[in-house]
């Protein structure tokens, strides 16, 4: 199976002096899904979690919400001479009854922004396949009512941070967590993408029979897209928070769905963009 991480000869220069070092890099290599056995979609990830990465990427698809409509997920040889396997690609068995999707070259995919889909017709397909609604009402998405404290939400950055281990070593890995509304991390993830750490705590929790996660709050590295949005939506996760800037039609999906979005996350500063009900916030807020 892939590493993690690999070394490389890097020349280093600090002040004028010139050496030469091994350095740590992150991995990166492609991973294949099928589905069925029929190939579904290729992904740039960092090797590990990839079962739950398929899971996860099958969930934010609207394919599965259930551990029970998961039959198996299993490594397919990959293309080597020798025959030698790259696990580099995956196969996933849906259970028995559960639809299958139209696979073809111009399937209807919106989770990368090559997806031919935008604006209106993006937020549509996310609102109509959505398994769990977020409606601020006796739960979300079922689940129990978040409210959380913008307090607690500062201080999830530096707790995302410091759970990162690999990014120590390497310093090129996003990171998606989960979290209480009190703080606690729930799970973290790292890859080199982070629409594939999401999946990958998405899919966890669905082989452990733990959707919809809508008791927890999902804190990412770097900015909060249409795509990690829409990630959390088809999770059932009510909060989204970033330390970067989200995009204009992520900011439109939350408040299409009900999402709670926070955005510049930094220290005791942050933005939100939607879904405020969610935040104990003591002053009264107005304005346009």
């Amino acid at each position: 199976m892939g590493r993690v991480t690999e070394r490389r000869r890097v020349i280093r220069i600090r002040d004028g002096a010139v050496s030469t070092r091994p350095d740590t890099l992150v991995a990166e290599e492609p991973l294949e899904i099928r589905l069925n056995g029929k190939p579904l979609a290729i992904t740039m990830r960092t090797p590990g979690d990839d079962f739950a990465l398929a899971a996860g990427f099958l969930v934010s698809e609207g394919v599965l919400g259930r551990a029970d409509e998961l039959a198996n997920i299993v490594y397919c040889a990959g293309a080597t001479q020798d025959g030698s396997n790259t696990y580099n690609v995956v196969d996933v068995t849906l259970a028995p009854g559960v639809p299958v999707p139209d696979i073809t070259l111009e399937r209807n995919v919106y989770t990368t922004s090559s997806c031919g889909l935008c604006g209106k017709a993006s937020l549509d397909a996310v609102r109509t396949t959505a398994r769990w609604p977020l409606a601020d009402g006796p739960g979300d998405a079922g689940g129990p009512a978040v409210r959380i404290e913008p307090g607690t939400l500062s201080a999830l950055p530096d707790r995302l941070r410091a759970a990162q281990r690999v990014f120590d070593r390497t310093g090129g890995l996003h990171a998606a967590a989960l979290f209480t509304p009190d703080g606690e991390l729930l799970d973290l993830r790292e890859d080199v993408g982070r629409h594939n750490a999401v999946d990958k705590l998405v899919g966890r929790a669905l082989q452990q029979g733990l959707l919809p996660l809508s008791g927890s709050v999902l804190m990412v590295s770097g900015r909060a897209s249409f795509e990690l949005a829409q990630k959390a939506v088809m999770a059932g996760i009510p909060v989204l928070a970033a330390v970067s800037a989200p995009s204009s039609l992520a900011v439109d999906l939350a408040a299409e769905t009900g999402l709670t979005l926070v955005g510049f996350l930094r220290g005791t500063s942050m933005n939100v963009y939607a879904g405020e009900q969610r935040l104990a916030l003591r002053t009264a807020v107005g304005g346009a």
